[in-house]
């Protein structure tokens, strides 16, 4: 699985709402989704922000970040988070039930899905360093 902090000139992180009728309905969540068979992860990634958010981003765009890894019943879910600062469009929640921009810092008071959770933290870390630097 493949995820991304889309960060806006404000340091503000978006996440999407997990709609009624899939699983960990209500939870907030950083967009993205499978990576299909034969495809690369950024290339994954790219495909699944026009599909759910209707905007478009390079691949040479996407920095990877961090990883999770969690079990979920009897899966296993390893969890790629890429940052993107650039994309063209006005992110829409296609397949979400509402979009919110937010500092990483006020993340932790959002139900997440358990993977999505340890993220906060590196994802914190990585844009405060960015900040102050």
């Amino acid at each position: 699985m493949v995820a991304v902090a889309l960060v806006d000139a404000e340091g503000r992180v978006l996440v999407q709402q997990r709609p009624p009728g899939k699983p960990m309905a209500g939870l907030w969540e950083f967009p993205g989704g499978k990576v299909e068979p034969g495809e690369v992860p950024e290339a994954a990634l790219v495909r699944e922000l026009a599909e759910e958010l209707g905007i478009e981003a390079e691949p040479g765009a996407l920095t990877p970040i961090a990883f999770a890894s969690e079990t979920l019943g009897a899966r296993h879910l390893l969890l790629l988070l890429y940052r993107a600062d650039a994309w063209q469009g006005t992110p829409e929640p296609r397949h979400a039930s509402a979009l919110r921009w937010v500092h990483p810092a006020a993340m932790r008071a959002l139900a997440m899905p358990p993977a999505d959770v340890p993220l906060v933290d590196a994802l914190e870390r990585l844009l405060s360093s960015s900040v102050s630097a």
